[in-house]
């Protein structure tokens, strides 16, 4: 029953993005705006095949394919997200077993969530140039606090009794973390680290800005200049579906370490 009910929401939800397409095309078609404003699903589609060719005169789109940029993209969210993640996850940690690092640190991450990743980006190119350091750095800005806040609040929130009952059976403290306290908040860390993912990925367009021309955010941007709105739209498509896959491979670990999420 379950199968027959997950098959019909996918058939929902294909039926609803079809029927995008469709409008699209047919706005395209009616000439409301010129193909320069509005290009047609067809025009971003011969994008696609044109910048992932790296025969066709251009190695791709200037000097790199689709696929490439894509994986220089993907390689700096990917080091930014595990630095960002985990110091995120010992501050929370800290954070949520010791109300006097809690007090220090809290405004300080409250101050960092609340900054867009743009009103730093100036500050990082300063300290650290324009090679690749500024963009990680900014990216691992972007994915720690959501990380910290999420692993503070699963740790306060954990259940009193557990530790207690822990402790009463000669556990030392690096026992009760391991063996209670993680397992126990482990669902709103993987929240928080989903929270945090898509904040980088959605920032690497803001990374690339600084001598990210080979990224996929570098070719956002240089499209943007040229209004090849093609290429502009076929990058925010790239982005867009490549960060659902990711979502969606952090959903799956989340229901996989805690299968008992969402259960009576």
């Amino acid at each position: 029953m379950s199968k027959i009910l997950a098959s019909r929401w996918l058939l929902v939800r294909l039926s609803a993005v079809a029927a995008l397409f469709l409008v699209w095309q047919l706005v395209a078609l009616a000439q409301i705006w010129p193909a320069a404003v509005l290009p047609s699903p067809g025009q971003v589609w011969q994008q696609l095949l044109s910048t992932s060719d790296f025969t066709n005169g251009q190695g791709g789109y200037a000097g790199s394919t689709l696929a490439e940029r894509l994986g220089v993209s993907l390689r700096r969210v990917g080091y930014g997200c595990f630095y960002g993640v985990l110091l995120g996850l010992v501050l929370g940690l800290a954070m949520g077993l010791i109300p006097v690092v809690r007090a220090v640190t809290e405004p300080a991450v409250a101050f960092l969530r609340a900054l867009p990743p743009l009103a730093y980006l100036s500050l990082l190119v300063i300290w650290f140039g324009i090679d690749e350091e500024p963009k990680v750095y900014l990216l691992m800005i972007a994915a720690f606090p959501p990380v910290a806040v999420a692993a503070a609040a699963a740790v306060s929130g954990v259940n009193r009794q557990y530790v207690e009952a822990a402790q009463a059976l000669g556990a030392n403290a690096f026992d009760v973390i391991r063996a209670v306290i993680l397992p126990a908040s482990g669902p709103e860390i993987l929240t928080g680290v989903r929270l945090a993912v898509g904040i980088a990925y959605s920032s690497v367009v803001a990374a690339e800005t600084v001598n990210g021309a080979d990224g996929i955010g570098g070719m956002v941007l240089n499209a943007q200049r040229f209004n090849q709105t093609a290429v502009v739209i076929l990058g925010l498509f790239v982005i867009g579906i490549t960060g659902l896959v990711i979502d969606s491979l952090i959903v799956a670990a989340q229901r996989a370490l805690s299968p008992w999420r969402g259960r009576a």
